[in-house]
C-alpha cells in the first residue's frame, strides 16, 4: 500500500494544529486526522467517533508500528513544509507526499 497524496489544513488552535487526509493508492482516503501539539512534541491522532459510554474509538488506524510510523513521518514533514509556507506568505498548498 502506497500514500499517494497527503492533504494538511493548518488550524490556528493551541493544541490542534491541522487536520490531514491521506490518499492510499489513489483509490483509498482517510479523513480527520489530527496533528495535535503535546509536551513531548507532534502526535497524530486517527479519526475517532464519540462512543455512548463517552469514550473515543478510532475509526481507522494503523495495524503495524511500521506503518504508524511511517505514516505519521509522512504527515508530520507535510505538515512542517505548510508551516513554513504559510510563513512565508507564499498560500497553502498541501497535495503533497
Amino acid at each position: 500500500m502506497e500514500i499517494t497524496e497527503i492533504r494538511v489544513h493548518l488550524r490556528k488552535e493551541d493544541k490542534l494544529k491541522a487536520f490531514a487526509t491521506v490518499t492510499f493508492d489513489h483509490c483509498f482516503v482517510v479523513r480527520n486526522m489530527k496533528v495535535i501539539a503535546s509536551d513531548k512534541g507532534l502526535i497524530l491522532c486517527m479519526p475517532s467517533r464519540k462512543m455512548p459510554d463517552g469514550s473515543f474509538k478510532d475509526v481507522a488506524h494503523p495495524i503495524t508500528v511500521e506503518f504508524r510510523s511511517l505514516l505519521e513521518n509522512k504527515v508530520f514533514a507535510c505538515y512542517e513544509r505548510e508551516v513554513l509556507r504559510a510563513a512565508a506568505g507564499n498560500g497553502v498548498d498541501s497535495r503533497v507526499v
